[in-house]
């Protein structure tokens, strides 16, 4: 029985490092692990031997740290204020060296040796947790981009001592042009390379941790949602407790404008809830006693008392937190393509830089053009940008997708959603709100409409079939409360009868009651076609033998599924309604909203064969639906979206889920899903086109180091600003 291990890893700098755990880890028997760069986690799944002491032991032997995670309320929240003051001072001392370099006229005499004095604190202070990072790979024999980065600024900063101190270079009144490419005499210094370079990628990782942090401000949002404090009720007397010590079965109230502190039913009390936080969803919904409450949405109107049903890690809000952790663990194909490649590319390049640096000396050019060009060579190619390209786009796009009640399973999800051309849709509480209401009350000529739904409603309120609550709300609403029964019996596919003040009434399908005899010989309403009323399920209602009339129900049509259908031809996929129930009823459901083909009459594995056969088509298929009767089909399609207002076992076969009872969401879904991979594409175009195309120039001698190392840096910061756009995603709206 394997299970997961979830371990916070400390030390990473950039992809390069991540993999490197991951692979450690992966050669473990039993472990299959993934580590994340952008979240700075690693995620195993593990055989039962296999303990997380031994995944901290593998990881802290490749020269990183390890830990189980806190809990989330307990987590800090990162710091960069070390990095921050390290940055601040390094950009201080940098300046006048990079302008001195910079501006000759400005090169006053000994203006080398301030130089010197100035970024000596920058290399070894400001450059200290590159120069760590690259001595720990060095002692487990790895490269990492940090080694590329002491390298170079070492190289740079030594150079230019070496000038100083033993060359021309430290000569009064000596002066030299700043270039934007290799180049210079033996008495060029290059101080501003190593300090600029230093100061640049502090820059950018400053920059990056913070918009990593921003990156996660959806996810933390989520985990910090739920109410901190309760008021439990225990031996009738109210008693205020931390939130995490309830148990199931407590009882606790919910003042108006609180926070509901767990999942629960309502006790008593009625109310409206607001559920935006949650689902995204911004209508209120209405509760009373037997209705299901869930933690963290927040108590709009009257005052509740809600007995707790699950509590802790079992609640909806935590289970959505750790689905949108799992997938930002996820990797897109293309990502993983780029983690081999960054795992081989920092002894690539200084194995390229070391070839530039012979074949300029071979091909006669000056020592310090070789040198130069071998240091940029170092400084441009850090494959960070590569290791943030997906991570990040998946940290931003699913905590969005949490703030408006999308949650993605993973990576694999997105790119099914690219692909997808059909969008097969459960009729019963997809397309339609899942819930019967009497829609029709059809007396026989000259009959009582109220009396009708009077009698009718007294036995069904004592049946427990949607139609027989239906039709008791129906009459509740319609005449206040209804007269008491007796006798009251109910037959499995007939219908329901019972005695109300004396007369017998009998409740069902109108085949079934004439089953019984129409002794009286009465007939049904008169001028009535059931057939073109298609999407009604009617009910014939008899007192004493006599019909009264009928009533009929129908599940009403979501009010914004026919726009949501038109979004989704607008999206470009087919839709297709697949129900169980009757053709009759299906088509007209179809009808309006709009869609043409229709799958009806089938069953569980009826719904799984037809998914199938659009497959086999050649059709990639999503599939949404909410019921235990849908599983099937969301396991066997592309693409399973679950409602989540519908089963567990719904939820569990999916691989997203809608927390909104609303079609749009599924438009969202599938924008969402484009959106976030169509972010994750460009980051790694833009990072291997960077690559490929500033290589090249460096090893040709064209870049000063001091520019490449300010273009890497950005580089990486342009990754992840490009993932934040995914931020501003708007959920679709009917017109």
């Amino acid at each position: 029985m394997t299970r997961q291990i979830e371990l916070e890893i400390g030390g990473m700098t950039c992809a390069a490092c991540a993999n490197r755990i991951e692979k450690k880890l992966n050669r473990l028997d039993g472990v299959t692990a993934t580590v994340n760069y952008a979240t700075e986690k690693a995620r195993a799944t593990v055989s039962p031997e296999i303990t997380a002491a031994d995944l901290i032991a593998v990881v802290e032997k490749t020269g990183y740290t390890a830990a189980l995670p806190a809990a989330p309320q307990e987590s800090p929240a990162p710091a960069a204020d070390p990095l921050r003051t390290r940055l601040i001072i390094s950009a201080v001392l940098t300046v006048p060296v990079v302008v001195l370099a910079m501006v000759p006229a400005w090169q006053f005499t000994y203006w080398q040796w301030l130089s010197l004095t100035l970024a000596a604190p920058v290399v070894g202070y400001g450059g200290w947790p590159f120069h760590r990072s690259a001595f720990v790979n060095l002692r487990h024999g790895t490269a990492s981009m940090d080694t590329l980065v002491s390298l170079g600024t070492l190289a740079a900063f030594g150079w230019s001592v070496w000038a100083l101190f033993l060359g021309d270079a430290g000569m009064p009144g000596m002066t030299h042009p700043f270039e934007l490419r290799a180049g210079g005499g033996e008495d060029a210094i290059y101080l501003e390379a190593a300090a600029g370079v230093t100061t640049f990628l502090l820059a950018g990782r400053y920059l990056e941790a913070r918009a990593k942090r921003r990156a996660g401000d959806a996810l933390r949002a989520l985990l910090e949602m739920g109410a901190k404090r309760v008021t439990v009720l225990r031996d009738g007397a109210e008693r205020e407790i931390p939130a995490e010590q309830l148990a199931v079965g407590d009882e606790f109230l919910v003042r108006p404008g609180e926070k509901i502190a767990t999942d629960g039913v309502v006790v008593d009390g009625a109310s409206a809830l607001d559920l935006s936080m949650l689902t995204g969803e911004s209508v209120p919904v209405e509760v009373r006693a037997g209705d299901p409450v869930t933690g963290a949405t927040v108590n709009a109107g009257g005052r509740l008392v809600v007995r707790a049903t699950r509590v802790g890690a079992d609640t909806q809000l935590a289970q959505m937190a750790r689905l949108v952790e799992q997938a930002q663990d996820g990797k897109a194909a293309v990502q993983r393509l780029a983690d081999r490649i960054s795992g081989v590319f920092v002894p690539v390049v200084i194995a390229l830089s070391v070839a530039t640096l012979g074949f300029w000396l071979g091909a006669g050019a000056q020592t310090t053009a070789a040198f130069t060009a071998a240091v940029a060579v170092l400084i441009i190619a850090c494959p960070c940008a590569l290791g943030l390209a997906t991570p990040t786009a998946l940290l931003v796009g699913t905590g969005r997708g949490a703030q408006l009640g999308i949650l993605v399973r993973g990576v694999e999800a997105l790119e099914s959603a690219r692909r997808i051309d059909t969008i097969v849709l459960d009729k019963t509480g997809t397309v339609t709100t899942g819930r019967m209401e009497v829609v029709d009350v059809v007396p026989v000529p000259g009959g009582d409409r109220a009396e009708l739904l009077r009698l009718a409603g007294a036995v069904e309120a004592a049946s427990e079939h949607p139609l027989g609550r239906a039709i008791a709300r129906a009459a509740v609403a319609a005449g206040g409360p209804l007269p008491a029964i007796t006798d009251f019996q109910a037959s499995a596919g007939v219908g329901v009868r019972g005695r109300v003040g004396g007369v017998d009434v009998r409740v069902g399908r109108e085949d079934d009651v004439d089953a019984a005899g129409r002794a009286d010989g009465a007939t049904g309403p008169a001028g009535l076609d059931v057939t073109a009323e298609g999407a009604r399920t009617w009910v014939t209602v008899r007192a004493d033998g006599a019909v009264l009339g009928r009533l009929g129900l129908a599940d009403r049509v979501r009010p914004s599924s026919a726009a949501a259908v038109a979004r989704l031809r607008g999206l470009g996929l087919t839709p297709i309604l697949l129900t169980g129930d009757a053709p009759a009823v299906a088509q007209a459901v179809a009808a309006e909203v709009g869609i043409d083909e229709v799958v009806a009459g089938v069953l569980p594995a009826g719904k799984l064969d037809a998914v199938r056969r659009l497959q086999r088509d050649g059709r990639t298929v999503a599939m949404v639906g909410d019921g235990v009767n849908d599983a099937a089909a969301l396991a066997g399609s592309d693409l399973g979206i679950a409602m989540g207002a519908g089963t567990d076992v719904a939820i569990e076969a999916s691989d997203l889920t809608l927390m909104r009872d609303d079609l749009f969401a599924a438009v969202d879904a599938v924008r969402l899903s484009r959106r976030t991979l169509g972010v994750i594409h460009g980051n790694l175009f833009w990072a291997f086109a960077y690559n490929v195309a500033a290589l090249p120039l460096a090893a040709a001698g064209l870049l000063n180091p001091m520019i490449a190392g300010a273009a890497m840096a950005l580089s990486s910061v342009f990754v992840v600003l490009n993932s934040l756009r995914l931020r501003r995603f708007r959920p679709d709206q009917p017109a």
